[in-house]
């Protein structure tokens, strides 16, 4: 496995590299986030392609995997289009910075993202590695926890998308459709995705390993680079505080009665 790991590793760190030099032709280093899918995308093919089994299991997980990138590349790739200045989130982090600002901008940011890709990848790894093939009830559970996560993830993209491209609600909190029962549906939708992902990797052997994969994608969206980060920028806004009192921050729940 170790072996098989490291040649996904290189693929992926080859990939990356290759939209960085991309990104400094451009001047945008924003469209790493558009390349974020494609990298699970890159591990699910690569890992598929150097698996022995290649069967209904594999062709169920890779494709599972694919699908979401795509979508989640096609989704970015959208908003970044709409956008003719870089996202201010990367202007800041180089601001910051110290010493070399090409070399810190490939390491901090595009070789970091790569390791992230590839141990959230890990279930699908394990899985496209394994010589299991058959469908359990385990495999069932997990694509059907996928599927409920990816209506949250694209449902919740869409609602949005069409919310700040609407003249009449310019502006304004995003607190009606499924934003009315979390503060973040198209987050936990992406992380419900991985763990029933992870949860077909129990199927296999060794695919408890595959733990790292959900645990890795909610630490990120949940404590580092999706909710704090999102919910910064709206901090003194008119009506965040009550929205925030009364609507679940992750996991969808009815909104609180205020007090």
């Amino acid at each position: 496995m170790a072996g098989e790991l490291s040649l996904i590793f290189l693929v992926v760190i080859i990939y990356i590299s290759v939209v960085f030099l991309v990104a400094l032709r451009l001047k945008r280093f924003d469209i790493v986030d558009i390349a974020w899918g494609g990298a699970f995308i890159i591990t699910a093919i690569t890992s598929f392609t150097l698996g022995h089994a290649q069967g209904t299991l594999q062709l169920l997980v890779t494709g599972l995997v694919i699908i979401w990138g795509v979508r989640l590349a096609y989704s970015i790739g959208q908003r970044v289009a709409r956008s003719a200045a870089e996202d201010p989130r990367y202007v800041e982090l180089r601001q910051k910075w110290k010493g070399n600002m090409v070399l810190n901008t490939y390491v901090r940011i595009f070789v970091v993202q790569g390791i992230l890709a590839t141990l959230v990848s890990s279930s699908v790894i394990i899985i496209n590695i394994s010589d299991v093939t058959t469908l359990s009830w385990l495999a069932g559970a997990g694509a059907l926890i996928w599927a409920v996560g990816f209506l949250f993830e694209s449902v919740g993209d869409w609602q949005l998308k069409n919310h700040l491209l609407n003249p009449a609600t310019k502006g304004q909190l995003m607190t009606t459709g499924l934003w009315r029962y979390s503060r973040h549906p198209n987050y936990f939708g992406e992380a419900a995705q991985w763990w029933g992902i992870w949860l077909i990797a129990l199927s296999v052997p060794f695919g408890w390993l595959g733990i790292v994969s959900p645990l890795v994608i909610t630490i990120l969206l949940l404590f580092i680079s999706g909710v704090p980060l999102t919910e910064k920028r709206f901090e003194g806004r008119p009506g965040w505080q009550q929205y925030k009192q009364r609507t679940s921050v992750f996991i969808p729940l009815p909104p609180r009665k205020r007090s």
